[in-house]
């Protein structure tokens, strides 16, 4: 007879806040609860606390990219990375903010710091999410979780106005999924037993890190659903995908997880890049390599902003027609995470790279990271050169 008793199972949590840029500005402009407001453009100057009349979005001239929503212009489609003027044609008269980061970063510090008030050991994922150990709280796996969720939701929105999502799981791969089911203000709690019936109706883009082009790449091959991909060979999946990419998703679709929180490392780098449709040269193409070029210099520069970092290593990467790639990189004398220093320096880079060859991926990568809140960002933005 076998008298061992089973282990319990982990709680694990992942916390969300809920539109988190666009939550901060309706405390400033509480009038504008309810309606569609887009967060994007060039940082706030100060003095605007005060506006009665706002800018619509339809007005928007530019290649600035969305920060981030409201709930009410998410409804029309517009989404984080998309382009303001794509944004402009979804909900032209969407109220369009500045972003000040700032803020942003003061409203962080303070949720942050009264979670870690009622759970200490918590794992920083950015400016707005948190994974959480319960298991280091008292009575914190009680109902898989869900009184203490509840608790530190409570004291967040006492302490910021601000709420948030959470989801309560045996890792962090099933927490960061089950935070987005019940969006905004919920609390989802989810169990190994619930993997069936919660988690494989999902699409497999749910699963953090199965990105756009594996999740095409799947679809491609008849798998649509994380069930779907659960029920692959895994010898099969390594075929498609490689050794570790192949073994990671036969993993994860079976909600296998084994990371624990790290509470006190760093990133090293943050970057972006885009492989194109078809191959672009640098003459022919100009204007449209101009466009993404500046694109993802935005966008990287809203992801360490979203982060709260900066960084002083500025570099590009390019991968030719022939599938040879080149790196090219230039070292600040200070830290940024300002779009227009990064799309400068990153020409700059860019002008040292051949450029005979077409194009087939385009990157821009930031490194030498340090958190926002150390360096004073320089106030100065240039203008932009082109590709």
């Amino acid at each position: 007879m076998n008298d061992a008793v089973a282990a319990p199972e982990r709680r694990i949590a992942h916390l969300d806040m809920d539109a988190f840029y666009a939550s901060v500005e309706l405390l400033r402009y509480p009038q504008l609860k309810g309606q569609p407001v887009v967060i994007g453009g060039r940082r706030r100057s100060g003095g605007e606390s005060n506006a009665t009349e706002f800018a619509r979005l339809e007005a928007y001239q530019g290649r600035g990219v969305v920060t981030t929503a409201t709930y009410a212009a998410r409804e029309f489609g517009v989404h984080s990375g998309m382009g303001l003027m794509q944004a402009a044609r979804l909900c032209p008269r969407a109220v369009l903010l500045p972003a000040d980061f700032e803020e942003y970063r003061r409203y962080s510090r303070l949720f942050k710091a009264t979670i870690t008030a009622i759970a200490p050991r918590m794992e920083d994922r950015g400016i707005d999410e948190v994974y959480i150990d319960f298991d280091a709280v008292a009575g914190g796996a009680e109902q898989g979780g869900r009184p203490l969720a509840l608790r530190i939701q409570q004291a967040i929105h006492a302490a910021t106005g601000l709420s948030c999502s959470i989801g309560v799981a045996p890792n962090k791969l099933l927490a960061k999924l089950a935070s987005e089911f019940d969006k905004p203000a919920g609390v989802t709690v989810l169990h190994a037993a619930d993997l069936a019936g919660r988690i494989w109706p999902l699409p497999c883009r749910k699963i953090n890190g199965v990105g756009p082009k594996a999740s095409t790449r799947l679809e491609q091959l008849g798998v649509h659903t994380i069930g779907e991909l659960a029920r692959c060979e895994p010898g099969w999946l390594i075929e498609q995908f490689g050794r570790h990419h192949g073994h990671w998703l036969h993993e994860v679709s079976w909600g296998r997880d084994a990371r624990e929180l790290t509470t006190h490392s760093e990133p090293v780098s943050m970057s972006c890049e885009t492989t194109f449709e078809r191959d672009l040269h640098a003459v022919s193409d100009r204007p449209e390599l101009s466009a993404v070029f500046t694109s993802l210099c935005e966008r990287l520069a809203a992801d360490l902003a979203r982060h709260g970092y900066a960084g002083r290593t500025i570099g590009v990467k390019l991968r030719y027609d022939n599938f040879r790639s080149v790196t090219r990189a230039q070292t600040l004398e200070y830290h940024t995470a300002d779009a227009a220093v990064i799309r400068r320096t990153a020409g700059q880079c860019l002008k040292r790279a051949p450029l005979e060859r077409r194009l087939r991926l385009l990157g821009v990568r930031v490194g030498g990271l340090v958190t926002a809140d150390a360096v004073r960002l320089p106030a100065e933005v240039k203008t932009l050169e082109l590709f």
